[in-house]
């Protein structure tokens, strides 16, 4: 098929319909402008509306993060680093007591020997 050929019968076909839509059209031309004009207001409202919640709610948002969300993050962060000093001293303290033990252990293997070669 010719893409001239094509494109008239498209062009014929977008004509019927355009005919037919305005002969079956219960309303004239006039009241079809001012219907799409009433709904294309109403629209535009809604829109309106819409971007104005949205605004309001990325606020709510904001405002949860910076009051709620921060403040808990801030504790976390708080409570890990008190944490990590307490197990610090008690990491210090444990390692303390095993060189102990192994100081004991390495005295007690010295006193076995010595008792060995008497």
């Amino acid at each position: 098929m010719k893409t001239s050929t094509f494109l008239a019968g498209l062009s014929v076909g977008a004509v019927a319909a355009a005919v037919t839509v305005l002969y079956s059209t219960p309303q004239t031309g006039s009241d079809m402008r001012s219907s799409v004009k009433t709904a294309s207001a109403d629209l535009r409202a809604k829109l309106k509306d819409v971007k104005g919640k949205v605004d309001d709610l990325k606020g709510s948002v904001a405002d949860f993060t910076s009051e709620t969300v921060q403040p808990a993050i801030d504790g976390v962060k708080d409570s890990i680093g008190g944490w990590r000093t307490a197990d610090e001293g008690s990491r210090n303290r444990l390692e303390s007591e095993i060189q102990e033990i192994q100081d004991a252990i390495a005295e007690l293997e010295r006193s076995v020997a010595a008792q060995h070669h008497s």
